[in-house]
């Protein structure tokens, strides 16, 4: 077989093989370059991705918090108006009660102050004359030596025994008034002893028919003509079943009485009604009006 030998020049394809060569680098860069384009845009992508998560986040979790808040503050609200109009109510009530307290303390002492009066009177009418001797005559028996005193004697001897015959001039008359109120005293004393010895029994007393005085008064209370029945006992001499017994007794018997229509009023009670009247301590208007209503009341008696 035959050879040929040929000479071929390379430099045309090293050539174009080096050209080649150089786009293939340029190729590489460029990839490299997109790659780290690719990854710095993810980056950023993932940090801006990580960032609106958190800010949402941060506002979901905000939003939930600041509607709790208001949620609450709402009923925080709604409580302390709920305690104001607590507090209202509570002081209107105080108020009302002090009101009604400071009535009602007016007007028990104005009731109890009455009272007072009227037992302190009825206590004074028991026994006058003791109370008038313990009221106005030992306070100047208990004074007797700023009353009894005279003036110093700065003149001659005859003031001097002008002075002494003052002074126990006025010595026997106070003495004269503490004997006149002592006499009174022992003579209303003895009489009341009298009176008490003639109602009182002396020693026990025996089996039998006693007879006690009961005072029966039938009064009308209202408008509409409500009667009621009273009996008045002696609670001192009777005893507790006694004072039943009378009780029962005209209950019993209380139907069958009749009551008739005074035709005046009786002389012995209007006389008695009148010193009552007198002694009292009330204004003349108030004595005249309680005299005109005595005289004008028209009341019936037991036949």
């Amino acid at each position: 077989m035959a050879s040929i030998d040929c000479v071929v020049d390379t430099q045309p394809m090293a050539r174009e093989i080096d050209k080649v060569s150089h786009n293939v680098n340029q190729t590489k860069n460029a990839v490299i370059a997109m790659q780290m384009a690719v990854i710095q845009a993810e980056k950023e992508a993932s940090d801006h991705v990580c960032s609106k998560v958190n800010l949402g986040f941060y506002t979901m979790i905000r939003s939930q918090i600041s509607q709790k808040m208001a949620k609450l503050q709402s009923d925080v609200d709604s409580l302390l108006m709920q305690l104001s109009y607590q507090q209202k109510q509570l002081m209107a009530i105080k108020m009302r009660m002090e009101r009604d307290y400071n009535m009602l303390l007016v007007r028990y002492n104005k009731l109890f102050n009455g009272l007072n009066q009227n037992l302190k009177q009825r206590v004074y009418e028991l026994d006058r004359p003791t109370m008038d001797f313990a009221e106005n005559q030992v306070e100047h028996i208990t004074n007797r030596t700023k009353l009894m005193t005279a003036t110093v004697p700065l003149g001659q001897t005859e003031s001097v025994s002008q002075s002494q015959k003052i002074l126990a001039s006025n010595a026997k008359y106070q003495s004269k008034r503490v004997i006149d109120s002592m006499t009174r005293f022992l003579s209303d004393f003895n009489e009341q002893r009298q009176l008490t010895s003639t109602i009182l029994l002396e020693g026990k007393a025996q089996n039998g028919e006693w007879s006690v005085p009961v005072i029966v008064m039938q009064s009308n209370v209202d408008k509409n003509g409500t009667l009621v029945d009273r009996v008045l006992v002696n609670e001192n001499a009777m005893s507790t079943s006694m004072q039943q017994a009378v009780r029962n007794t005209f209950s019993a018997t209380s139907d069958g009485l009749e009551w008739k229509t005074a035709t005046q009023p009786d002389k012995e009670t209007s006389n008695e009604f009148a010193k009552l009247v007198e002694r009292s301590n009330l204004s003349d208007r108030v004595k005249n009006l309680v005299s005109e209503m005595y005289r004008n009341n028209n009341y019936a008696t037991l036949k």
